[in-house]
């Protein structure tokens, strides 16, 4: 149209927010598998020590889910998936979609973020996700934890009953037991996994290493996964271990750390390293790619429904008559499938 042309807008925050979500779901479908794994190889000490037991029964990362499958079915796999679902539409909305919006807080608007604001960011949508999605995060680690027994009984019956079940037996206090190790642990990973994404899909945009498409995200995904388990992994042990202890068990997270330092040595903090890895790893490169098309896709959307609503503008369409009404849902109609399969098909 003369006088008006479609320009790109920046994503919202409510994109931002949304999209996080939906493709920390993504990933989380992808790679759960994988996060169960890590949590049975991150309790299998614990048992252990308490059995005084030597017997180790899972081994690596492709023996324990052979193991978890021949013994339990696949189904074992994804023990708490809903819960884990519910906990990434709350808790990566927040620590991944409100970044960016926190980083200009800190700055006051300015697009100029230093390192010290981005751990700031990182560190502030981290504990402000863990204050509220905590609950989730418990239940999905007791899931993943609980093995069935002989008489095919099992811990929790479902997700539900999940939650009343710590909330009657542990008080609602349970169903944030962890807090503050989680706290500590997500302060790290947010710092670690976002900070570095930032800064190294920066860098390859800056010195025209890549173009910010696919390849771009994914190895920024990739060093991103790869720093945030070498610097999580010891807390993540110890988040995972304190949450999954029963009533009493550990006096705190400081005492279960020590105690796992006395009893099984520093190794025993990164136990499950290689699933950690594996699972830290797909899981940033699924959810990363997965954010920026999803941000991408519905950023073109709203860029190209304000062009059309600006276009309908420019013309003084008047919707009184039948004709411009028709017109006028035919063009919202097309525009819908256009995106719909752009959105569908476009990768880069």
């Amino acid at each position: 149209m003369v006088g008006i042309k479609p320009t790109d807008l920046p994503p919202t925050a409510a994109v931002k927010f949304f999209g996080a979500g939906t493709a920390a779901c993504i990933a989380d479908l992808v790679t759960f598998p994988l996060d169960t794994a890590k949590v049975r190889l991150q309790i299998q000490g614990e048992s252990t020590a308490a059995s005084g037991s030597a017997v180790v029964k899972y081994r690596g990362v492709f023996g324990t889910i052979t193991t978890m499958v021949r013994t339990e079915g696949a189904r074992s796999l994804y023990n708490g998936l809903v819960a884990g679902l519910q906990r990434q539409m709350s808790f990566a909305s927040v620590r991944i979609g409100l970044y960016d919006s926190m980083k200009q807080f800190y700055t006051r608007g300015s697009e100029n973020a230093n390192i010290v604001t981005r751990l700031l960011a990182g560190c502030t949508t981290g504990a402000m996700a863990v204050a509220f999605a905590q609950p989730t995060d418990v239940v999905k680690v007791r899931f993943q934890a609980q093995v069935r027994q002989s008489d095919g009984l099992k811990r929790y019956n479902g997700t539900m009953d999940a939650y009343r079940t710590i909330a009657r037996d542990e008080g609602v206090r349970g169903l944030w037991k962890g807090c503050m190790p989680n706290i500590t642990r997500n302060a790290i990973v947010n710092c670690a996994e976002l900070v570095t994404y930032d800064i190294i899909k920066e860098l390859i945009i800056k010195y025209d290493l890549m173009t910010d498409n696919l390849p771009c995200h994914f190895t920024a995904a990739f060093g991103a996964g790869f720093c945030t388990t070498i610097v999580a992994s010891p807390v993540d042990v110890v988040k995972t271990r304190f949450m999954n202890s029963s009533a009493g068990q550990y006096n705190s997270a400081l005492n279960c750390a020590l105690t796992m330092l006395t009893k099984e040595g520093p190794k025993a903090f990164y136990k499950g390293f290689m699933p950690s890895f594996l699972r830290l790893g797909s899981w940033n490169i699924v959810m990363f790619v997965s954010y920026e098309q999803i941000k991408r896709g519905l950023t073109r959307m709203q860029t190209f429904y304000t062009f059309l609503f600006k276009t309908l503008e420019h013309r003084s369409l008047k919707f009184s008559s039948k004709p411009v009404r028709v017109e006028f849902t035919y063009l919202v109609f097309t525009s819908l499938v256009f995106n719909a399969f752009r959105f569908t098909f476009t990768f880069t």
